[in-house]
């Protein structure tokens, strides 16, 4: 039987409003407190009257010792002791307080856990964080209040509730008296009782960060329950607008300036986080006006000379400067900040002063973005430049991932070397940093099923992701490699039924994938602690000369790979495979690397091209035959077409080879030059002419035999081959005789 079914009959154990709560003693009470019950105590062996004439205070206390089962003869030394601590303060129990309650609490002589279940039975008890030993004290009062075995049962329903959550034994030790405190506070010990404001107050009182882990663990469970609609979120990790005290971060800020700061932080439509960022760097400008400029107070005093001094207080802004923590604790204190940085300091005071005005909170004296633009020379410094990580550096990462195992996640703790997600957990999120590309909050935002297959032939498969709803598009699917998908579905096979979450960009209720003990993963867990091990385990430093390997270094990394591979993807194939919206998008991501421009180059032959190479033709019939000495068997290309001297680089015939033995003319070339010579004799017999154009069609008939004529006197390489061969004949006939 469950615990809500158990429970349901329960009611409040003890009616005090049927007993007299008068404060004040009668004359016959009073008397036989002061009197009669001294002289019972002392130990008189005569047989004493009843206590009648106090009944209208011993009955509510022999109420409450029945139910609590406490008989006995400590059960009558304690009421004796009641009636004597009444008679000293001359009032009956209904009036005391709770600090009287905590002195006769801590009287050593009498169980003061039995005293602590009678003032809560009959007038409730708010200071019970007060008590001392307390823990001890809010289990063993549950136990009294509600009966052992009630509270056993739910304390059995819940540690069931949460084992299924992922919740390990450290934090289940915890239960008994987390449960205790919470069933005190809302007296009653059913589960559907315990409200988000109980809660609450208990995670203020707790007094250690494993009781606050046990509040927030409980919480998740009756969310999934359907009890309480969100769960609560630990005291540290809480949003608060001012990650710092009120008075400290709006110090040196001129009154008006922070309340139109705060005003526009409040109303603007922009993310949270970016919201934020921008409002720290509104102040910063408070700040440089009240030093600068005390007299202006508010925005709505700025002129067009004031926006020009504080564009150049951005140029020239360090870092540090004008923040509400002081330069000596900024990381990079002193120095320039990057170029991106000011450009969105000028683009924050463009968008501030903007929305003041459209919302008509100030005055229009001048243009947003004609004031605060950023010069040229600044945006010439912002480009594309994604932290893309080396090959060698993300070929070990990855085969970490591949191969990473509860040891390299554990940490040490009290029970020895845990990890707080399972590895089937673990496994799979890491291969979808490594292989999938995406935006640390869309991994988070994955959903249960994301993973779906195509069977393309019946030997291939491909694994397609669905993507959420990301930054700047609507959802879509890519595909991924078989890894992803086959370590996802073991991580779905183990993940531990879970409530659903609401998704904070759609609102809607749904399963997230990385989900565990009710819980999205937690925002730095990427970063601070499973990026770390990888390197770790790789053996690679967690920085390099570009900064500190983040999650979104994967995302460039990835895209820069898939465009520079063997059989590259376009740029609007990146794209789409990326999420973006626009292509420009995609060139902060996607870069050339140096390897494939190199080849890139080399293929596009601009040396060659330069010195008018000619390629070589070989005949290779003529070479496999034997007849290279008789026959031509090299061949050079010279398009109108071929030469066959072997000296061809030396000969003053290059560019008119007509009339050479060793030129062989192509059929398509000759046929063209045949056909233009003709059309020009044709159009000279045909057609009368002026002198200027016969001229001009002189000049193109010449044209074709301007060359032949210059080279008359020089012989051809054929001309010079037949005199060494008459020579040579000549030379052996003389030899001869």
């Amino acid at each position: 039987m469950s615990a809500e079914k158990t429970t349901n009959a329960w009611a409040w154990p003890i009616d005090a409003t049927q007993y007299d709560q008068a404060h004040a003693l009668t004359s016959r009470e009073q008397q036989f407190l002061t009197v009669d019950l001294p002289s019972r105590i002392k130990g008189s062996r005569t047989r004493h009257r009843p206590l009648d004439s106090v009944q209208r205070l011993t009955h509510p206390l022999n109420a409450v010792f029945d139910h609590i089962e406490f008989d006995g003869a400590k059960r009558r030394d304690l009421l004796r002791f009641m009636l004597g601590e009444m008679g000293r303060r001359n009032r009956s129990f209904w009036a005391w307080t709770d600090a009287e309650w905590i002195e006769i609490v801590e009287d050593r002589r009498y169980d003061g856990n039995r005293i602590i279940a009678t003032a809560f039975l009959l007038r409730g008890f708010e200071t019970l964080h007060a008590l001392p030993k307390r823990r001890q004290v809010f289990s063993c009062l549950a136990r009294r209040v509600f009966g052992c075995t009630v509270v056993e049962e739910v304390e059995r329903h819940i540690k069931s509730g949460l084992h299924d959550l992922g919740y390990c034994a450290r934090t289940l030790r915890i239960v008994p008296i987390t449960l205790a405190q919470l069933l005190l506070a809302v007296r009653s010990p059913r589960v559907e009782d315990i409200t988000e404001i109980a809660l609450l107050q208990l995670q203020e009182r707790s007094g250690s960060i494993a009781s606050e882990k046990c509040v927030t663990a409980v919480s998740r469970f009756l969310v999934s329950k359907g009890i309480i609609e969100n769960p609560i979120r630990r005291l540290g990790l809480k949003p608060t607008l001012l990650r710092s005290a009120p008075e400290i971060i709006g110090a040196d800020v001129p009154v008006e300036w922070a309340r139109l700061a705060l005003y526009w932080h409040e109303t603007s439509t922009l993310s949270p986080n970016c919201r934020l960022r921008r409002y720290y760097r509104i102040l910063a400008v408070g700040r440089w006006l009240q030093a600068t400029h005390p007299e202006i107070e508010s925005p709505a005093h700025w002129t067009r000379s004031i926006a020009a001094e504080s564009v150049a207080m951005c140029i020239n802004q360090k870092s540090g400067e004008w923040a509400h923590f002081g330069a000596d604790r900024a990381r990079n204190a002193g120095r320039t900040m990057s170029a991106r940085t000011r450009v969105q300091s000028l683009s924050t005071l463009r968008t501030f002063f903007r929305d003041l005005q459209q919302w008509e909170m100030i005055p229009r004296r001048f243009d947003p973005y004609t004031a605060f633009r950023s010069p040229r020379s600044l945006n010439a410094l912002v480009g594309f430049d994604p932290r893309i990580l080396q090959d060698d550096v993300w070929a070990k990462l990855i085969w970490a991932g591949l191969n990473i195992s509860a040891a390299d996640l554990s940490v040490q703790g009290r029970g020895g070397a845990v990890h707080y997600y399972p590895l089937s957990f673990v496994r799979a999120l890491t291969v979808v940093w490594l292989f999938t590309g995406l935006r640390w909050n869309e991994i988070r935002r994955l959903r249960l099923g994301c993973i779906r297959w195509q069977e393309n032939t019946p030997d291939e498969r491909v694994c397609l992701l669905s993507v959420p709803v990301n930054k700047t598009g609507t959802a879509f699917t890519k595909p991924v490699d078989k890894i992803v998908g086959e370590l996802i579905e073991v991580w779905e096979k183990e993940r531990p039924a879970q409530t659903k979450l609401t998704d904070p960009k759609t609102g809607e209720q749904v399963d997230y994938l990385f989900a565990y003990r009710n819980r999205a993963t937690g925002y730095a867990y990427l970063n601070a602690v499973l990026i770390p091990a990888l390197c770790t385990k790789a053996g690679v430093p967690q920085e390099d000369v570009r900064g500190r390997i983040t999650s979104h270094r994967a995302r460039s990394t990835i895209a820069t790979q898939l465009f520079n591979a063997r059989e590259p993807m376009s740029l609007f194939e990146v794209q789409e495979w990326l999420g973006h919206k626009h292509p420009s998008s995609t060139q902060h991501y996607a870069k050339i690397n140096p390897s494939k421009l190199t080849k890139s180059y080399e293929k596009a032959g601009y040396f060659e091209r330069n010195i008018r190479a000619i390629e070589v033709l070989i005949d290779q019939d003529v070479v496999r035959k034997g007849l290279a000495a008789q026959e031509a068997w090299k061949f050079f290309d010279l398009g109108h077409g071929y030469c066959t001297y072997d000296f061809f680089d030396q000969c003053p015939h290059r560019m008119a080879c007509a009339q050479c033995s060793f030129y062989v003319g192509k059929e398509s070339t000759r046929a063209q030059i045949l056909e233009a010579k003709a059309n020009l004799i044709r159009l000279r017999q045909e057609i009368p002419l002026s002198e200027p154009e016969l001229a001009a069609v002189e000049q193109g008939l010449a044209a074709y035999e301007k060359l032949i004529e210059n080279l008359v006197d020089v012989p051809t390489p054929g001309v010079l081959y037949q005199i060494e061969a008459t020579s040579a004949m000549k030379a052996t006939e003389s030899e001869e005789q």
